[in-house]
Order: C-alpha cells, then sequence, then structure tokens
C-alpha cells in the first residue's frame, strides 16, 4: 500500500470537520507535505468521485457524499487500484518439475491463501467509513479536536 493512501485518509477526515472547500494547499499545509505531492492524492479521490474540487475565491475540497457513506476501502482502492495485493504468477509451471498448463484448472493452494487473505482485508478495510475514522479522532483525542481543525481550517491563510 502506498503512503499516499495515509494521506488521502487523513485529507478525508479532516474535510468531515470543513465547514467550507478547503484549498490543496490549506491540507498540505496542516499535513505539513509538498502540496504537489498532495495534490496527486487529492486528484485520485476525485477521479474516484470522494472529493470535488469547488472552484473559485472560496474554492478548495469537499467530500461528495456524507462520511457514513466512504469506506476505507474507497480512499485505498481510490489512489493504489482495485488490483489484488497478491497477482499469482503461476511459478507450478516452470521449471524442471513444471505441471502442464492442463493439469493446473484450479489456483494453487498459494494462490487461494493470498486470495482469502485479500478479501478479509477488503472486507475489513470496506466496513469503517471515513465517519468511523473521524470519530475514533474524537475518543483518542478528544471531542475538541476536530473543533479545532476545522477552525485553523477556516482561518485565513494570511493573518496580514
Amino acid at each position: 500500500m502506498s503512503g499516499g493512501v495515509e494521506w488521502a485518509l487523513h485529507c478525508c477526515v479532516v474535510l468531515t470537520a470543513a465547514q467550507r472547500p478547503v484549498p490543496a494547499a490549506r491540507l498540505a499545509e496542516l499535513h505539513d507535505v509538498s502540496a504537489s505531492y498532495l495534490a496527486k492524492q487529492l486528484q485520485s479521490l476525485s477521479r474516484a468521485d470522494l472529493v470535488r474540487s469547488v472552484q473559485g475565491h472560496a474554492g478548495g475540497y469537499v467530500l461528495t457524499r456524507p462520511a457514513e457513506q466512504i469506506t476505507v476501502l474507497d480512499v485505498v482502492e481510490a489512489v493504489d487500484g482495485a488490483k489484488p495485493a497478491f497477482v499469482c504468477t503461476e511459478i507450478r509451471q516452470r521449471g524442471p518439475l513444471a505441471t502442464p498448463a492442463e493439469a493446473c484448472t484450479t489456483p494453487c493452494a498459494i494462490s487461494r491463501a493470498m486470495a482469502t487473505a485479500d478479501a478479509a482485508w477488503r472486507a475489513s478495510l470496506r466496513a469503517v467509513t471515513i465517519a468511523d475514522l473521524a470519530r475514533s479522532v474524537t475518543d483518542d483525542f478528544g471531542p475538541g479536536t476536530l473543533a479545532g481543525v476545522g477552525a485553523w481550517l477556516s482561518a485565513p491563510d494570511d493573518p496580514a
């Protein structure tokens, strides 16, 4: 899993606290990450219709639907794609004791085990929503945490 998934998840959680669209530069500043790097993650989220960009002076990013309707798996697949973590290359059909292709009518035990693990991992991530993560932030750090983030996001970028 790429590091972009972590940044994308943090952005989605932060957007639950925002009262208005949040510019990508503001999200990057909050997370102390390169704006260009974060922009790639936001573009992935946008292509997956998890966030949308609002144009104009007060523009930025917003979630496209309630946080209860966006799963961690949605974000993972938006950033890293939906392909399985393990891809069988049919090693059993190679080498001096290779099994003939016509004898390989079902996946091997290794492939089955990895597919089962991948399915369990996806089910686990599908069971957690962005709203669940936001509640966990509140549980872990107190009720004022996300409110404070929301206030910071709403403050002018340059007080001068």
